[in-house]
């Protein structure tokens, strides 16, 4: 099936159109990240993060409430996919010392009403773990076991047969899971996902992020100005600037005014807008493909022409692959859950503002470009 066929579009007359619509957009964004700045991931920011979904639809304001005065500092909860899952964040990495000890007494407490005739002490403990020595072996075993009913992570030290030492990690996310088990026994729930990152890590990412970010644009400008001419090349990079920059302005403007988009900048939303400059520079390339055919054959047109033209027949490829690719990071948008949800975004909107971005903005540099230095175009 073919469309649009025979389109003959003056596009280039509508780039005046364009240029307010997009400096709208750019103006509205830098305003809002100038303000309201961005909320980044737990990648970049560092910290703990735990994702939980339980059995039944739960108050958030309870678990705020339950979590409130942990030892934790200040906590971060909201919903996390539907109204029973919560994500759960703090900027602290391990449990402060003065907290540790409530956090071993709940851990000797839980072992105690598991296995009540063990006998137990305390041989060694870390910021981040406890070790308890048990009578046997058999019963070291037992109480592993249990423990791991209770989501806490245990193990024997050593498999040795004579081995009775128990190790169980006591981590931020782990102390998060006792306090819900103990003030919501009749829901029960399943860990989605867990990270930590340290707050070194989360800077050293946010400077890659940014680094692998403008390499790639980098040598997209190095590859069109050899593939065409520097203007070219100039054109697309505009263009993918453009993109990145309303792209990320929409992440600051739309953030707080829906719980749904509610969207963190993490490294997943980094990846998909390397992924969009992919997108869009191939969308680029081939309205740029014409031009340049358009030039090479029709010497003594006008760029104008060459250029609505070259647009215009490549314009049923660009709307066939834009629509059927929207479609699909559409569903991923609405349906993918909470992970995926800045990064099925990015593309969502990436796709419309990328397209727009070939027909309006990379070539209508071209032609600014060239009228304004009198230069004609050859191949």
């Amino acid at each position: 099936m073919r469309i649009f066929e025979n389109i003959n579009v003056d596009f280039l007359s509508k780039r005046k159109v364009a240029y307010i619509v997009s400096g709208t957009l750019i103006l509205l964004g830098l305003i809002s990240l100038f303000t309201r700045g961005l909320e980044f991931g737990i990648d970049f920011k560092g910290g703990t993060e735990i994702a939980l979904s339980f059995e039944k639809e739960i108050d958030i304001t309870d678990v705020r409430n339950d979590l409130d005065g942990i030892g934790l500092g200040n906590i971060e909860v909201k919903t996390f996919g539907d109204e029973s899952g919560i994500l759960v964040r703090t900027e602290l990495q391990q449990i402060p010392p003065a907290v540790f000890p409530q956090v071993i007494d709940v851990i000797a407490k839980d072992i105690d009403k598991r296995v009540p005739d063990a006998q137990k002490s305390i041989i060694d403990s870390t910021a981040k773990s406890v070790t308890f020595h048990f009578q046997t072996p058999e019963v070291a075993q037992n109480v592993v076991e249990l423990l791991l009913l209770d989501k806490l992570q245990a193990t024997r030290v050593s498999q040795d047969p004579d081995n009775s030492d128990v190790l169980v990690r006591v981590g931020i996310a782990d102390w998060i899971e006792q306090v819900l088990i103990q003030k919501m026994p009749d829901n029960p729930f399943v860990v989605q996902k867990s990270d930590n990152v340290g707050p070194k890590i989360g800077e050293e990412l946010k400077a890659d992020a940014l680094i692998s970010i403008g390499l790639a644009l980098l040598v997209i400008l190095v590859y069109l100005g050899f593939r065409f001419k520097f203007v070219f090349a100039m054109g697309a990079v505009v263009a993918l600037f453009h993109d990145v920059f309303i792209t990320l302005g929409m992440f600051s403007l739309l953030y707080g005014l829906v719980d749904f988009l509610n969207l963190e900048i993490s490294i997943n939303v980094v990846a998909a807008f390397l992924t969009l400059v992919g997108y869009s520079i191939n969308d680029t390339v081939v309205v740029f493909d014409r031009i340049r055919e358009n030039v090479k054959i029709h010497k003594t047109a006008e760029l104008s022409r060459n250029i609505n033209n070259g647009i215009s027949s490549t314009l049923p490829r660009t709307i066939i692959t834009s629509v059927t690719t929207f479609i699909v990071v559409l569903v991923l948008f609405i349906f993918g859950g909470e992970v995926l949800r800045g990064f099925a975004f990015t593309l969502t909107f990436g796709i419309i503002i990328g397209t727009y971005s070939s027909i309006f903005v990379a070539s209508s540099f071209v032609y600014e470009y060239a009228t304004k230095r009198g230069q004609k175009i050859q191949f």
